[in-house]
């Protein structure tokens, strides 16, 4: 096989028929882009976006002849109910529901939670970094000690505590996300906007009169966008799973509305028999979690010139 050289990329003949092939192209395109990730993500928003018209069941409405129906693959023993209502994609769980319309509603529940919370945290959390690093001194010194802080703090054990005290609900669960969420954008933030503070532009923007919130939100925070942009798509995976940690408990979104993680906690007593109530919502998350990590990696190496890899 002849190995002759090209002049412009120094590429042997083989190594060029190789990058042509149109087996490798198509696999070179899943190592460049995170299309599984973005496929798992983009099913999910479309299966929270439009969970009504996508449930078979009612998913708070059970049926106690149906009572660990095994999924629908398992047609023997729906011919042996045949006074069950229905057949379950995925089964149903200990009181008779549908496993997978609850796991759809789920989704649509923990849409909603996670954009809230994270949004929340994200405005605070940027807002205090941009401060700390611009002001820097007295400022910057009290930021970052209350960040300690929390760091320092349990958060299951706060959890626990509120939800004993107060209660829990749709707002309680939000808000205690959000208390989660901020801390990792506050340090990213100010570690960029003490950089950045020290541009030219930034001496120019002052020269012309321009005040600090004029200077931050107008020439420091379109900057750290990206940095942004990454720590939430990271972020939103950790938040699935403390809200799964808090419904597995007992103290996240009340019941019966369901939830991937109370859905979980719900099947525990019954996985020698009924191994799907915990498996498909456990799986669901499993998912969900990777696929958001990966398309943060994704991101971060993309955006960021000193992690770049593709």
């Amino acid at each position: 096989m002849t190995q002759a050289v090209t002049a412009d990329y120094g590429e042997t003949t083989a190594e060029i028929r190789q990058r042509e092939n149109p087996a490798i192209r198509f696999l070179n395109i899943f190592r460049r882009y995170p299309i599984i990730s973005i496929a798992i993500i983009g099913s999910l928003l479309v299966v929270g976006i439009f969970a009504p018209l996508i449930m078979p069941h009612n998913p708070n409405y059970g049926q106690l002849r149906a009572k660990t129906a095994p999924p629908l693959w398992n047609s023997e023993w729906y011919e042996q109910n045949p006074r069950v209502e229905g057949r379950f994609l995925l089964g149903a769980d200990g009181v008779g529901r549908d496993v997978f319309s609850r796991m759809v509603d789920g989704a649509r529940i923990s849409l909603m939670v996670m954009a809230v919370s994270l949004a929340s945290g994200m405005f605070i959390g940027t807002t205090l970094g941009l401060v700390a690093g611009y002001f820097g001194g007295i400022i910057d010194e009290i930021i970052s000690r209350i960040w300690d802080i929390w760091a320092a703090i349990p958060f299951l054990l706060i959890a626990l505590i509120i939800a004993t005290v107060v209660g829990n609900s749709l707002t309680i669960v939000m808000g205690l996300l959000a208390m989660v969420s901020w801390s990792s954008f506050v340090r990213n933030v100010r570690a960029e906007t003490l950089t950045l503070r020290e541009r030219d532009y930034v001496a120019q923007a002052k020269i012309a009169g321009a005040g600090p919130a004029s200077i931050m939100w107008r020439h420091i925070l379109p900057n750290t966008i990206n940095t942004v942009v990454v720590i939430a798509t990271l972020r939103v995976g950790g938040l699935i799973l403390a809200e799964a940690s808090l419904s597995f408990l007992g103290v996240g979104i009340p019941k019966p509305q369901a939830t991937w993680g109370n859905m979980v906690s719900d099947g525990r007593a019954f996985l020698s028999e009924a191994w799907w109530i915990s498996f498909f919502p456990g799986l669901a998350i499993f998912l969900t979690v990777m696929a958001l990590n990966f398309l943060g990696d994704w991101l971060r190496d993309r955006w960021d010139p000193r992690l770049r890899q593709i």
